[in-house]
């Protein structure tokens, strides 16, 4: 009981505390909740705890339903052709290019597949570029690269559990039918709120009693959650789903998207990055190789993106092509995911662990520093 208290007094002034040392020190609130959580682990004053591992379970869902509220579907699919051309190309050459050099490096299966992951997680919290074409563009292109990571790490899950045979294809008909399915209820809401648009206002009412909106928006998160459960799915796929219908389908409630926001990185989603951190003991620096296998994959994660991005030459100028590949270099969720993954496999030592975790701590605090300061305006 005693443990348990200090935990919460712990999580508590973390949650009040960052922000101000996040000012002080110029840095992301979420590096110094990571941060956080990784020195006080070392300290033996965060620990194990079933209500600090749910909470952070749900923080993670929490982001990537606010990361999927940040997607503007009608952009996505009326983006540019040659943006997207390019989007494709893009996602193939870093898929490529990282087969091709883990290869040549002889790298753990796990840390080939973790080099070209893409998540739009981390881009939610870069709001002061909200307005600029790179941004707007990563958004779009980071969406199809994080499916298409979910995608992938999915396979890759089903296929060392049940092998390349029957099973596998079943699972995969099952993602892509429910993708399908998704697509299609987008199509007929899309015109059942065509031709009856007060079922809008039925649903989220300008007389908000009871913060309805918000009531919808979390019950429509959890939905997706369970549906994605039933299906034996990646859960954070149905999270992203919810929030972009909840970004397409409501957008006339203008404020609900800051209200979400203010709850989730108030509260969830700081839990979620104290919990990244606490899983790595910084003992763990010590160990042989750890620091030496996470500087390589953020380099590599880094060198491969920037290269692949000149894709887009046509379209950025030469700094927002180096912004373009920093803001989707800081997998954080994925990373950690896959990590996990491989543990839990029994495919990775304890040691490659740490330094997939490590890996993805550096990645968001070297693009995050790197975009700021490359981002700075005139």
């Amino acid at each position: 009981m005693e443990n348990e208290i200090a935990l919460i007094l712990i999580l508590a002034a973390i949650l009040w505390l960052s922000p101000f040392f996040a000012k002080i020190l110029a840095l992301p609130t979420s590096l110094i909740e990571i941060l956080s959580g990784s020195i006080l682990t070392t300290f033996s004053l965060i620990h194990s705890n079933g209500y600090f591992d749910l909470l952070a379970k749900v923080g993670f869902l929490f982001l990537m339903f606010i990361a999927g509220m940040e997607v503007d579907l009608k952009k996505l699919l009326y983006a540019p052709k040659e943006l997207l051309q390019k989007g494709v190309f893009f996602l193939g050459l870093i898929g490529v290019l990282s087969i091709v050099i883990g290869k040549l490096l002889h790298l753990n299966i796990i840390y080939i597949l973790s080099i070209p992951l893409i998540s739009i997680g981390i881009l939610a919290t870069l709001s002061q570029f909200k307005n600029q074409k790179w941004l707007e563009s990563a958004f779009i292109i980071g969406v199809l690269g994080e499916v298409v990571s979910i995608i992938v790490l999915t396979i890759f899950d089903v296929s060392v559990h049940v092998g390349f045979g029957f099973q596998l294809f079943e699972e995969l008909a099952i993602l892509f039918g429910f993708i399908f399915l998704i697509a299609l209820l987008y199509k007929l809401l899309d015109l059942l709120f065509w031709w009856f648009p007060n079922l809008k206002e039925a649903l989220m009412p300008k007389k908000n009693w009871a913060k309805q909106d918000i009531r919808l928006s979390i019950a429509l998160f959890f939905i997706l959650i369970a549906i994605m459960l039933k299906l034996h799915l990646e859960v954070a796929l149905g999270a992203f789903i919810a929030g972009v219908a909840i970004k397409e389908f409501f957008h006339h409630k203008k404020n609900l998207e800051d209200e979400l926001m203010s709850f989730g990185f108030g509260f969830l989603v700081p839990i979620f990055f104290i919990h990244v951190g606490s899983t790595l003991d910084l003992r763990a620096l010590f160990l042989q190789g750890v620091f030496k296998d996470a500087l390589l994959l953020t380099l590599l994660s880094f060198f491969i993106k920037i290269i692949s991005t000149f894709v887009f030459y046509q379209i950025f100028n030469k700094k927002e092509i180096v912004l373009f590949a920093f803001s989707l270099s800081m997998p954080l969720t994925l990373l950690v995911a896959i990590a996990t993954i491989g543990k839990e496999l029994q495919l990775i030592s304890i040691t490659n662990y740490y330094s997939l975790i490590l890996a993805a701590v550096l990645e968001v605090f070297l693009a995050m520093i790197a975009i700021k300061i490359l981002g700075k305006e005139e």
